[in-house]
């Protein structure tokens, strides 16, 4: 005696027990319900447009659908393992509902090309919900740039002090990392609006169905354009999880130095209460826990990526029953960023900057020594011979444990004749930072223009 599957026709046996539960996807994919039925829904209406089945029977099913959304929607419907997936599990409470013209819904149709359809219409939908993260993220660092454009700190390679910038020039450089991020989902939300429903399971149908009407139903700007590929197709799967990965890239290389510059060596930032943790044993302990949580989760985006990948690299066409797993990478996926994105923002907003220390510290490391360079090279000894000469100096003043602007003007003619009084100027930090007004340097008016750029850039966005 076989069991009720919607497809069970062909079958002597039912489904053993632990295939049931292994091959069943509706514990993770009743996410996509809402899209399953709007798919339906507009199925239902070209059936029924283009005499596959009544007006009448389309009206039916159309109103069942509804009613179930709604009940969906107020949690009273209980989804069944034996059912497999969301789709089926819809098709059959409507049969249930309706009768004999629910198990018309699925003519021309394949689960194949529906399930396409729900992660499509999930996708651009979850794509627009980081996007506004996104803004809001950028509209806190541009803000923080903006308050900051004049906040001296050291800008850093390896880790060591490197030049002087300023603390909003640097808010500007993550301010371009999540723009970018923004752009890329845009970039994949175009490879993800088309169509795949008419696909079928992988060659069409021989009904007459008109899939640009149902791409102009469910707002997709067109359709897959090869049955084969409509099916199988996860690549915007792929381009979103990319997009993800490097979306936590930023956010942990930022958590990083969130949780540098908390720590007491360092001192530049304070954490707002709300947005810090405590330990149970030291009672001191202020913890930049949020940084810390989103620079672990970036782990788990970037193995939902490896996953994907090699869940796909191997399939031949058309469909295969592997690409089940694509679900449950992508809605963590969704759902850690979106998590991420979310604290992160006020966490950012609501931080201290201690602005008078982390000047203080810029002075250390000779981080004017390039300037130093510069002023020789000015005067027209060659940067070569001004980097050697301005090596020498830092080493003879580093023995000395003074900083360079500490020496006098002797000193400085031990090493080269060239320098004069107006040294001291030019190596003065505030000078140093001042003197790179460039486009997309660190000076005051090159900050205020990259402000300006991105005020106008976030404008354009709304």
């Amino acid at each position: 005696m076989t069991d009720s599957k919607l497809w069970g026709g062909r079958f002597a046996k039912s489904t053993d027990k632990l295939v049931e539960d292994f091959h069943s996807s509706i514990s993770f994919d009743q996410i996509l319900y809402k899209y399953d039925i709007a798919g339906s829904i507009a199925h239902a209406a070209m059936l029924g447009r283009q005499g596959i089945i009544s007006a009448d029977e389309a009206a039916r099913l159309t109103q069942g659908l509804k009613e179930i959304l709604a009940d969906i929607d107020a949690g009273k419907v209980a989804f069944e393992v034996g059912a497999e997936d969301i789709h089926m599990n819809i098709e059959k409470i409507l049969t249930e509902r309706v009768g004999e013209v629910g198990k018309k819904l699925h003519t021309a149709r394949s689960r194949n090309d529906q399930v396409a359809l729900d992660i499509r219409l999930y996708l651009m939908a979850e794509t627009d919900a980081v996007q506004q993260l996104l803004l809001k993220l950028l509209r806190v660092l541009l803000d923080l740039a903006a308050e900051h454009k004049a906040s001296v700190m050291a800008g850093y390679t390896h880790l060591q002090k490197a030049q002087p910038i300023t603390f909003g020039h640097h808010m500007l450089a993550y301010f371009q990392m999540f723009r970018r991020d923004y752009e890329r989902l845009a970039d994949c939300k175009k490879r993800t609006n088309l169509l795949p429903l008419g696909s079928c399971a992988l060659a069409t149908t021989t009904f007459p169905i008109d899939r640009q009407f149902v791409a102009d139903e469910l707002g997709f700007a067109g359709i897959c354009e090869n049955s084969l590929d409509g099916v199988s197709d996860r690549d915007f799967i792929v381009e979103f999880i990319n997009a993800a990965a490097l979306i936590m890239v930023h956010l942990s290389r930022l958590s990083e130095e969130i949780v540098l510059w908390s720590s007491n060596e360092f001192g530049y930032i304070t954490l707002d209460d709300g947005y810090s943790t405590g330990s149970s044993i030291m009672p001191q302990k202020k913890n930049p826990d949020v940084a810390e949580l989103v620079r672990g989760n970036s782990g788990r985006v970037f193995g939902h990526l490896l996953g994907t990948l090699t869940m796909l690299k191997g399939l031949p066409l058309a469909y295969n029953k592997d690409m089940q797993e694509d679900k449950e990478a992508l809605f963590d996926t969704v759902d850690t960023v979106k998590k991420s994105l979310l604290v992160f923002a006020p966490m950012l907003a609501t931080m201290r900057v201690n602005v008078s220390k982390m000047h203080e510290r810029a002075k250390g490391g000779f981080i004017n020594a390039t300037d130093a360079a510069d002023y020789l090279a000015a005067r027209g000894v060659p940067f070569r011979e001004a980097h050697a000469v301005i090596g020498r100096l830092v080493k003879y003043a580093e023995d000395k444990g003074v900083g360079l602007e500490d020496l006098s003007l002797d000193e400085f003619h031990r090493f080269s004749p060239v320098f004069g009084e107006d040294v001291y100027d030019y190596i003065k930090i505030e000078n140093c930072v001042a003197a790179r007004n460039i486009p997309g340097g660190p000076a005051l008016p090159a900050v205020a223009a990259a402000i300006k750029s991105g005020e106008n850039w976030l404008a354009a966005q709304k």
